[in-house]
């Protein structure tokens, strides 16, 4: 078994971890044998594994530079199941928001515009660079997020942010206890309903908002859908299987398991559902009401916009 880390923040590693004693069922049925926060192996160890010699390995993060890209290749090479593991490498994750911007904009901004970097020679990260012991180099830095399938072929997806523990233990001992697994490309430690089948919150069929509010400006009753106190929940456009934790902890659902089966683009859908919601027919009423979305791209994204419908937006020539 390996784990590898690409492009996200780490809960996923961590999230293996949170088996706690069942860590031990783990071991007893796997050698770990790539793993570069627990372990000390090197990618040139990986590399020179026989292929195929991994039987199963749960990649976490998005591809964002040339070393992820790297070790997705060899990795997807050594290993007979590749498994896309949590909202990164699923659908891009919170860091794909980065593709609203360019790369250009993203270095400058971190590097040159921001108040706490002194960098008054305007020195931008360098490929590579000759130093008197020789040369030194860093991952070549893309323009795009790219989710773990847009770069290899990806056996199974477990999502979340990062995936229950619960869910992980289950799909671990399925594949080593020989269980039948599902067909290839499916999601798998997950539910195929939506999210709002599990919410035990109070819902009407027919919901009317006339105002859109953050969670901290209202005063959440804990039993009413949020969606019904203008709180924006992705619960509609979101699969099922994490349990509801953050409804269950009093916050609305974020879309971190991704869409249902029927869903191609859970950000579309999640709009569409908004839109049928809105109690107002005027035009001017409609924009105000909508207008009161803080942040709708980072709200209706929040996880998946490498793999959504969206790409980029569009520079357009000065000249």
């Amino acid at each position: 078994m390996a784990v590898y880390w690409g492009a996200a923040c780490g809960g996923c590693c961590v999230s293996v971890l949170d088996v706690h004693e069942k860590l031990f069922d783990v071991v007893a049925n796997a050698d770990l044998v790539f793993w570069p926060i627990a372990l000390d192996i090197k990618y040139a160890d990986v590399e020179a594994m026989e292929d195929k010699f991994i039987d199963i390995t749960l990649f976490n993060g998005a591809v964002r530079n040339s070393e992820n890209e790297h070790m997705a290749k060899v990795l997807r090479q050594k290993s007979k199941l590749l498994v896309a593991y949590g909202s990164c490498a699923h659908m891009g994750g919170i860091p794909g928001l980065a593709n609203f911007s360019t790369k250009e904009e993203i270095l400058k901004q971190v590097y040159l515009k921001n108040i706490t970097t002194e960098n008054e020679d305007a020195t931008l990260p360098n490929v590579s660079y000759e130093v008197e012991e020789g040369t030194l180099t860093l991952p070549k830095f893309y323009n795009d997020v790219r989710t773990l399938d847009q770069t290899v072929v990806v056996d199974y997806y477990m999502p979340g942010c990062p995936p229950q523990t619960e869910r992980l233990l289950e799909v671990f001992m399925a594949i080593v206890s020989g269980n039948e697994l599902p067909p290839k490309g499916s999601v798998i430690g997950a539910y195929d309903k939506g999210q709002c089948d599990e919410c035990t919150r109070k819902k009407t069929d027919n919901k009317h908002i006339k105002e859109f509010k953050r969670p901290f400006e209202i005063e959440d009753d804990g039993e009413t859908c949020f969606l019904e106190q203008g709180v924006i929940c992705l619960g509609p456009a979101t699969r099922g299987g994490c349990g509801h934790r953050c409804i269950e902890g009093n916050a609305p659902c974020r879309g971190c398991y991704g869409p249902p089966p029927d869903v191609s683009d859970p950000g579309a859908k999640m709009m569409s559902a908004v839109a049928t919601m809105i109690d107002a027919n005027e035009p001017e009423e409609i924009e105000r009401i909508t207008n009161q979305i803080v942040d709708p791209a980072g709200t209706f994204y929040r996880f998946s916009l490498p793999g959504s419908i969206l790409r980029r937006k569009v520079k357009e020539s000065l000249q």
